[in-house]
């Protein structure tokens, strides 16, 4: 133990003694249970070295329910009682991220792992790297904040974004701490997985057959489902756990991912033991063998491994692209993979047009869900591996997530077989098929009349990330278009209750709370409708830079191509898609009509207060430690005020903005490019001035 483990160990003791003289006999004893079960709690399900029977650890809780039932004045949302359950959660908020959850790159060999680390090294100058290697588990990704040492809230990933507050669900699973101990950060944000072990959900689904019920698919689809059941006393039955293993936040106490791991456990999280720091590629790829062979003896699901730069000065040098940290890369395992018949091929229609060829297959089990149906992609890849019905194929899961055909078994192919004939015509319309000079698949270019196309487009329109109606979802909206009821997202807003109630599964009360839904939907800001509005390569990130770009719909629609060109990150390919589709008459006149229903078509007045053009063309980088102002709010501020916050400095970098522990390769490279480098200060006094 180190002397600020001992100096909060002793804090501890003395706190605790000092509250127990001021307690009167009931309170201690409710106290010395909620200390004693705590204590027994991280011993069993953290440390997996019980010092209790499950008897006597019943009675003591017991005993605790039944003294706060009758004394509710000592109160306390962390007691060990609140693992039980109790709650019930009917709407789960959504939250935004403090800090992003990312996505992993993956790599499937050596040569992609080797590939990686010279990007790494190359960025950092030839700098040494260490690496940390961890499992990747297989659960329900979780953001956990802490604030003072308590729990404060648990959000799910979602879309990386944001995410919905599970927090009362999370209290009931036994390994996450609701208060901590040791030297822990005022705040800060600790990520892992939600997983059910292979035991729990073998036992699980034992009680489920024996009920007469249908078991679970597999684990990981479980815990995730878990998280969003609305009584918190089921989710408190279920035998989930919490592995972690990131921490992001403000002046940590720790410089390296393996030293943040080592303070994470002594703080009372459960941090897999199985972590290993790693000096070269060798080391890293002996740990990947390993655990390949020996995956299957965890206790856990587990899908490949996870290597970082272990030096978080270093992380901060590489930062991230726009989807993945470049410190960070996920070495997945070989996929499991499985032969059956593929029975036919079938072509859906998206709501761009494009078609995408699917291959309906005899049943079969998959990395724990039952496979019927896989993508073939695009008539090329059909070419190349020439598919054809009747074949034996092998299917294996991408990512091990989408199931896709990877090979046929030529050895058992049908004397009569014939080869697959991409359709020429749209299989909804009739509409003969076109495709683009450059691009892999065919499109049905009747835009307006194409059925799959246009309920494609409103079910875009009104999903989460976009207007995120309530109470509307896709089999709703294909029956008020078969209905002839709507013909456009736009239409929607013109529904009336009495309309809705009669259609079929629709009742009263249902009607009700989608026209509700609707009309909350004119509260969605202007950058979410930009993307609702399915503008074809316009996605989330994209639509907020042309909504700040352009304030307003309608500056948008009179910008022209070259100056939307000029916005920074906005390509040919997109530029050509927003003037083409304010260049049709029918989309002018879907968005007047949005304009004219209440829909959010400029960015709300109070979203532009401090907004201003004051570093308009100017990128910065952000390098370092700060102690004003958090790096988050500092690169706000830059984009706030018309800059651009980059993640690498290059010759187009206007300054960087350097605090403490700014890596030395990312300095080396400024002053070899001649780049002025200013602190926090010089920073506020340049938008003061």
């Amino acid at each position: 133990m180190d002397i600020t483990d001992l100096l909060g160990e002793v804090k501890s003791k003395i706190a605790e003694r000092h509250l127990h003289y001021i307690m009167n006999p009931i309170q201690e004893k409710i106290q010395s249970l909620r200390e004693e079960l705590t204590k027994h709690n991280y011993n069993y399900y953290v440390l997996d070295n019980p010092t209790i029977s499950d008897y006597d650890f019943d009675m003591k809780l017991k005993e605790l329910q039944q003294l706060e039932a009758e004394h509710p004045e000592y109160h306390d949302p962390f007691s060990p009682t609140v693992r039980v359950g109790g709650m019930v959660t009917k709407n789960f908020e959504t939250l935004v991220h403090e800090y992003r959850m990312y996505s992993l790159d993956n790599s499937y060999s050596r040569e992609e792992l080797e590939d990686w680390e010279k990007r790494v090294q190359r960025i950092l100058g030839g700098t040494e790297v260490a690496f940390v290697c961890e499992l990747k588990y297989d659960g329900a990704s979780i953001s956990l904040t802490y604030e003072n040492g308590e729990l404060a809230r648990a959000v799910t990933r979602g879309d990386g974004f944001q995410g919905d507050d599970v927090t009362n669900n999370v209290k009931t699973i036994r390994s996450v701490p609701l208060k901590l101990k040791g030297d822990y950060p005022d705040k800060f944000h600790i990520r892992g997985e939600i997983i059910i072990p292979r035991e729990g959900f073998a036992q699980m689904n034992q009680e489920r057959i024996e009920a007469g019920e249908d078991p679970y698919m597999n684990p990981r689809n479980t815990a995730s489902g878990s998280l969003k059941l609305q009584d918190n006393t089921e989710v408190a039955k279920r035998p989930l756990d919490c592995l972690l293993y990131s921490i992001v936040g403000e002046k940590l106490n720790f410089s390296t991912q393996f030293e943040g791991l080592e303070k994470a456990r002594k703080w009372g999280f459960k941090v897999p033991p199985i972590t290993r720091l790693c000096h070269s590629t060798q080391e890293v790829m002996d740990f990947i063998d390993y655990w390949d062979t020996h995956r299957h003896e965890l206790p856990y699901e587990t899908d490949g491994v996870v290597v970082k730069v272990n030096s978080l000065a270093q992380q901060d040098e590489l930062g991230y692209t726009a989807k993945a940290p470049r410190w960070a890369l996920a070495y997945k395992f070989k996929a499991e993979q499985v032969s059956t018949t593929l029975n036919s091929i079938s072509y859906q229609v998206g709501r761009t047009g494009a078609i995408t060829p699917v291959a309906n297959l005899e049943p079969v089990l998959l990395a724990g869900t039952t496979v019927k149906r896989a993508s073939l992609h695009n008539a090329d890849q059909i070419a190349k591996l020439d598919v054809r019905v009747g074949d034996t194929v092998f299917v294996e899961k991408g990512g091990e997530i989408i199931p896709k055909i990877v090979g046929v078994d030529l050895s058992l192919r049908p004397s009569d077989s014939e080869p697959t004939d991409y359709i020429a015509h749209c299989p909804e319309c009739g509409t003969e098929l076109i495709r683009k000079e450059g691009e892999a698949q065919h499109y049905c270019p009747n835009y307006y009349a194409c059925p799959p196309q246009i309920t494609g487009r409103i079910q875009h329109y009104i999903s989460r990330k976009a207007m995120d109606i309530e109470g509307l979802g896709g089999e709703t909206v294909s029956l008020l278009y078969n209905e002839g009821l709507i013909k456009n997202y736009a239409d929607l807003y013109l529904l009336q209750k009495e309309q809705v109630s009669p259609l079929e599964r629709m009742a009263d009360k249902s009607a009700e709370n989608l026209i509700n839904g609707i009309a909350k939907s004119k509260e969605i800001p202007y950058e979410r409708v930009l993307y609702a509005l399915g503008i074809r390569f316009v996605g989330e990130t994209v639509a907020k830079k042309l909504a700040k770009a352009y304030p307003t719909v309608d500056a948008l629609r009179a910008a022209s191509l070259e100056e939307l060109i000029a916005i920074d990150e906005i390509g040919v390919k997109i530029a050509e898609s927003v003037v083409e589709f304010f260049a049709d008459e029918d989309n002018i006149h879907i968005v007047e009509r949005l304009k004219q229903y209440g829909v959010q078509m400029e960015i709300a007045p109070e979203n532009l207060i401090g907004q201003t053009e004051l570093l308009k063309g100017k990128t910065f980088v952000v390098s370092g430690v700060f102690e004003s102002i958090s790096r988050n709010e500092l690169k706000k501020k830059i984009e706030d005020n018309g800059g651009k916050v980059a993640s690498s400095i290059s010759s187009k970098t206007t300054y960087v903005v350097a605090g403490d522990n700014m890596g030395p390769s990312k300095r080396e490279k400024a002053e070899k490019l001649e780049i002025p480098i200013i602190s926090e200060y010089d920073f506020m006094e340049m938008l003061n001035n």
